[in-house]
């Protein structure tokens, strides 16, 4: 029951921290995150991010909710240094950590460094998080996990289509998992659950290590 109350609570300082980010009242955040006792907020671009990370802390026996750690989709890239200044210093005084992809880097650098965080306190991805783990697991194994899913036939139709041809299967499941509303967060979760103790992607083993 404390988990459930724990994972609601959390769901509702999400949403508060989204409506005070797009202008409304930063009230309702402020006061969930004392009575959540918050200390570290985990900005992470979007929601299939925010779902393999919890998925890795699941395995390894880790509630983040109640340690003080709010994962929290921020819609973007783009967004960070709004999301930085609400929670970091200038705002509710977390400490702030978070993930992305390279090409994002420099949003999140001057992001960290305007909100008074460590310039170097999040975590870079090559390419993106999906890229991360299909690299992991192989192409062999993820073809296996998306016929477990039930996808295969989306699948062959999707890799039938000409602008498919000319990519390597690593860039194909990567494309794959985008063509959906919804299955990059499912993907999210099935493909850390498969993953080796030993074969998890740098930045989100560094990431989950430091919370």
């Amino acid at each position: 029951m404390a988990e459930t109350t724990g994972t609601t609570d959390m769901a509702a300082f999400r949403d508060a921290v989204g409506t005070w980010a797009a202008g409304g009242p930063g009230a309702p955040a402020q006061d969930i995150a004392a009575r959540l006792a918050l200390r570290t907020a985990v900005l992470l671009e979007g929601r299939s991010d925010v779902a393999a990370v919890e998925a890795l802390a699941r395995r390894r026996g880790r509630d983040l909710a109640a340690e003080g750690v709010c994962v929290l989709p921020i819609g973007g890239a783009m967004s960070v240094g709004r999301y930085a200044r609400l929670l970091g210093a200038p705002g509710l005084g977390l400490r702030l950590t978070g993930m992305c992809d390279e090409a994002e880097r420099p949003y999140y650098a001057r992001a960290f460094e305007q909100a008074g965080a460590a310039r170097q306190g999040f975590y870079v991805c090559a390419a993106d998080l999906e890229d991360e783990l299909i690299r992991a697991l192989g192409t062999a194994r993820v073809e296996e996990l998306v016929r477990e899913e039930g996808d295969s036939r989306a699948l062959r139709t999707f890799l039938h289509q000409p602008a498919q041809r000319d990519r390597v299967p690593q860039q194909q499941f990567r494309r794959f998992l985008g063509t959906t509303s919804g299955r990059k967060i499912h993907y999210g979760r099935v493909l850390v659950d498969a993953l080796d103790a030993g074969r998890v992607p740098a930045p989100l083993d560094g990431l989950l290590r430091a919370l």
